[in-house]
């Protein structure tokens, strides 16, 4: 894997952001009963009709330590870090300002793997050491199992990322007990890429910026240095550290 230059973003890529912002939605089903509303979309283009997960900003409940209103904007914040490294843990996830119940995040359907498909059980372990890694830069405050998504290339997807980039330490993993061990290499490196690269991090910043307010952006830039100086993910709380419902 390499970092992902923002300006070479691949068409197919490009077109479902353009789709997943623009193309009209034609259903709306409510998802389970959480604590936020989350809805299956269904978006129609001109060939077909795409799957996609909508979350209004209205239906958001109000947090103590979080901004009231923007946990739909961190789950864009966190695709624009994952996008910037180049990883591509997170499904493609966007703002989107005209929607039946008003402006919210809409991110792209995952769809699993087939019930006989065989997974590459190692290559996950990697990328789950990778998702831990992107987990601390945005201080993922709500990592649950049900989060972790395998989708039908047998790559691993995370998903639910609203209360991230908090200015305190907030990290709250089903991973926990990965804490103290050695960050992999192949992630490290790709971190120390992204932040040397002044022209990326200027991107990344400008893109942010319209989704976090300013302290938040400079945590997530300590977070990340702080990172590669320790080389190892952060120790947490047996009970604190971990989310609330796993």
């Amino acid at each position: 894997m390499t970092v992902r230059n923002q300006d070479r973003v691949p068409s197919s890529e490009s077109d479902l952001e353009r789709t997943l912002k623009d193309a009209p939605i034609v259903d709306l089903a409510r998802v389970g009963i959480g604590s936020n509303a989350v809805f299956l979309a269904t978006i129609q283009t001109e060939r077909e009709q795409l799957r996609a997960i909508y979350k209004p900003a209205r239906g958001e409940r109000p947090l103590w330590d979080f901004p009231e209103g923007t946990l739909h904007r961190r789950e864009v914040a966190s695709f624009e870090v994952d996008r910037a490294l180049g990883w591509g843990f997170l499904p493609v996830t966007v703002l989107r300002r005209e929607a039946p119940l008003g402006r919210g995040s809409i991110q792209e359907f995952v769809e699993g793997p087939s019930p006989d498909q065989e997974l590459d059980q190692d290559q996950l372990e990697r990328q789950l050491r990778g998702l831990a890694t992107l987990d601390v830069l945005v201080n993922n405050a709500d990592r649950k199992s049900a989060h972790l998504l395998v989708d039908h290339s047998g790559r691993l997807k995370g998903i639910d990322h609203g209360v991230t980039f908090n200015v305190d330490f907030k990290l709250r993993t089903v991973l926990a007990d990965l804490g103290g061990e050695e960050v992999p290499s192949i992630w490290l490196e790709q971190l120390r890429r992204l932040l040397s690269d002044r022209v990326a991090m200027s991107g990344l910043h400008a893109r942010l910026g319209r989704l976090l307010a300013p302290e938040e952006i400079r945590a997530f830039e300590r977070r990340g240095r702080r990172l590669l100086a320790e080389g190892h993910f952060p120790r947490l709380h047996p009970w604190y550290g971990r989310p609330f419902e796993l």
